[in-house]
């Protein structure tokens, strides 16, 4: 199996890259895991909701071009399924007993397309918080290392 983080954006504060570092190595040996950083659309400085939808649209198609052929689209969205981290280390686990590779998708700052959505295989709500977007990489590469850790019965985990 392997995973991939299709993520919208490229330049991340120095302390998201550092947070999403750090688990990205913790991982690396439990999980092969790639990131791999698309550009934001060019955004104007006030924007209308037509002007949003085409961002989207724009974000969307980039995705979709970088989702491998043979790849499942898990989307995170905001309307999409919440997962206690027991149950995201069991759906990644049935996932690696498929076979299946994984292509997690991070929107925009405006959200993901109808489209990416569409072709979505699994969608996943980390919270009912809002979170920026860079943040959510490293809560997701921190979840994911945390599920790995579960199924790998490593320490790190200690939930009940």
């Amino acid at each position: 199996m392997k995973l991939r983080l299709l993520t919208i954006g490229t330049k991340m504060p120095s302390w998201i890259q550092t947070g999403f570092d750090d688990y990205y190595k913790r991982i690396q040996p439990m999980l092969a895991t790639d990131l791999v950083e698309l550009p934001a659309a060019k955004r104007a400085k006030n924007p209308s909701d037509a002007n949003l939808a085409q961002y989207r649209e724009q974000e969307g198609n980039a995705i979709l071009q970088a989702k491998g052929k043979q790849e499942k689209l898990w989307v995170l969205d905001v309307k999409g399924k919440m997962l206690s981290t027991e149950k995201l280390a069991d759906k990644l686990s049935d996932a690696m007993q498929n076979g299946d590779d994984i292509a997690f998708v991070i929107g925009g700052a405006d959200g993901v397309s109808p489209e990416v959505l569409a072709n979505a295989d699994f969608k996943w709500s980390l919270s009912d918080l809002t979170l920026p977007h860079p943040l959510v990489r490293v809560v997701l590469i921190e979840q994911l290392y945390r599920a790995m850790s579960i199924n790998n019965n490593h320490p790190y985990h200690r939930g009940n």
